[in-house]
């Protein structure tokens, strides 16, 4: 056996938990594309994405939680979900291929996305959706289909996850989780795709590394958040910080 192998052997759900977390993260940061912020994307995001348009930050996330919290509830009291103990022995199915694979292909489809007739309307319509409207771009689709892409993303992510776990269950869409996925978006920086990315991988290795803080971990998020904000409000791969350090050298 390899040392690779042997490496992946050990550590293979860290690191298909790392990747996931990345697409969870993209699918945050899509919807800041847009300048919306929603932290119950899900399978049904258009649906909830129409009658929310009206809101936008922390309203939007505030109504997007409470949806949330009305499915986490109702899958608790429903026998067809196994209620709190969720549903157990799901088929081992998804391997690192299938993982990274998928993650490569959004990577991608981001690329393009930001660099496209699409990608322009959601930074205008992030930067002043009133301007965006007069100059004829249609807020309405536009935020529709920034909320469809999130929700695709999210929904593909947990499929992913509960082959690899084994095990689905309404904890896993707790108000916690949703603040881990805006910590790594937050962390990153949404000035590009890569940031989600790497933010969603690095702040999953973390407590690994530090596992003697894992009972922590949701404090150590939310410190990161508030650190991250004041001191880099642009995320780690900000470009304005990178060209800043380039200047100095």
């Amino acid at each position: 056996m390899t040392p690779l192998l042997s490496f992946y052997n050990a550590y293979s759900t860290l690191i298909l938990f790392s990747g996931v977390a990345a697409l969870l993260a993209l699918s945050i940061y899509v919807t800041l594309m847009a300048g919306q912020l929603s932290l119950g994307a899900t399978a049904v995001a258009t649906i909830i994405g129409i009658p929310s348009l009206r809101l936008r930050g922390v309203y939007l996330a505030i109504a997007t939680l409470a949806f949330g919290e009305v499915v986490r509830v109702i899958a608790l009291n429903l026998t067809i979900t196994g209620g709190a103990l969720g549903l157990v022995g799901i088929p081992p199915l998804v391997t690192f291929w299938h993982v990274y694979g998928i993650l490569a292909l959004a990577a991608f489809f981001f690329y393009r996305l930001e660099r496209s007739r699409v990608g322009r309307a959601f930074a205008a319509i992030r930067e002043d959706e009133t301007a965006a409207q007069a100059m004829g771009i249609r807020v309405t689709y536009y935020k529709v289909l920034a909320f469809a892409i999130a929700g695709f993303l999210a929904g593909l992510s947990g499929g992913l996850s509960v082959h690899f776990t084994y095990i689905i269950n309404p904890s896993q869409a707790s108000f916690s989780e949703a603040v881990n996925i805006l910590t790594y978006a937050i962390f990153g920086g949404t000035a590009t795709f890569l940031g989600p990315i790497v933010g969603g991988i690095v702040l999953t290795v973390l407590p690994e590394s530090l596992r003697f803080l894992r009972e922590y971990r949701l404090l150590m998020n939310g410190a990161i958040l508030v650190l991250v904000t004041i001191y880099l409000p642009h995320g780690v791969l900000s470009p304005r910080l990178w060209r800043g350090r380039h200047a100095r050298v």
